[in-house]
């Protein structure tokens, strides 16, 4: 036996979660969603946040339904902070801990950069980054507790290439990537890892109309490799594995989920 397999901890059954609490937001719909799903299929104990608490009550009892498990709400917008770190704290104290957290809140306005006036910019980039850096920062603080966190970014592969008339966005994504990153440099010595994920062109609620539209569509066969829109709960899995015991020296990184898009000339 070599040294290496003497260190092995036992093997455990492979990208489970169970025993760890998890907060995702955005998640009423679409990508959050079906991150939510999968984190609570894996075993994880899942609270969803969104703006609107009808719609997060219809979302936790759809994700109940579909993995026998039940899920908690917390309803509050991103941009507030005081209500984030209220939520956090209040998630913290009922569950006994917080281990996970998945940044998937993301507002998007595609207009020039010379469209927008300074208070257009200011409430997006609160929602898009201040918002998410203020609530991993809280998050942070209550897993370094337990010696033990998760913080998952959910960016974009607009973090990484630009789109005409989109500056705002990309440039909040692109912080949020470089923040990630601090992050996984911070909190390390806290057992806390930081990691991000980039989804690419997916076939969500958000972009019906794309989905609709056959120019747009046929872009979509040239532009991404496997020729087709990502499937929503296709993302799921890429949440679960770097929530995992499994992503445990995984730490700074950021994975992208699109088909190849971004590799392609």
């Amino acid at each position: 036996m070599t040294d290496a397999a003497a260190e092995r901890p036992p093997l455990p059954r492979p990208f489970r979660l169970d025993g760890r609490v998890a907060l995702v937001t955005g998640a009423a719909r679409g990508l959050g969603y079906e991150m939510a799903t999968a984190l609570s299929a894996a075993g994880a104990r899942v609270v969803i946040n969104g703006r609107h608490a009808g719609r997060l009550a219809q979302a936790a009892a759809a994700i109940t339904a579909a993995t026998g498990r039940p899920v908690d709400t917390a309803p509050f917008d991103v941009a507030d902070f005081a209500a984030g770190r209220d939520a956090i704290g209040a998630i913290a104290r009922a569950q006994g801990r917080l281990d996970i957290l998945v940044g998937n809140v993301g507002a998007r306005d595609r207009r020039p950069l010379k469209d927008f006036t300074a208070g257009e910019i200011e409430a997006l980039i609160a929602t898009d980054l201040v918002g998410p850096m203020l609530l991993a920062r809280e998050a942070a603080e209550h897993m370094a507790m337990h010696r033990h966190g998760r913080l998952i970014t959910v960016t974009s592969i607009a973090g990484q290439v630009a789109n005409r008339h989109d500056p705002v966005y990309t440039a909040a994504k692109a912080g949020l990537t470089g923040l990630m990153r601090a992050l996984a440099v911070d909190y390390a010595r806290a057992g806390i890892t930081s990691n991000a994920i980039a989804p690419g062109m997916f076939a969500t609620e958000t972009n019906a109309g794309l989905v609709a539209d056959a120019d747009f569509s046929a872009f979509v066969d040239i532009r991404v490799p496997l020729g087709r829109w990502g499937r929503p709960h296709e993302i799921g899995a890429a949440a679960v594995f770097l929530a995992s015991d499994e992503a445990s020296f995984v730490n700074g990184h950021v994975l992208v989920v699109d088909g190849g898009q971004t590799v392609r000339m």
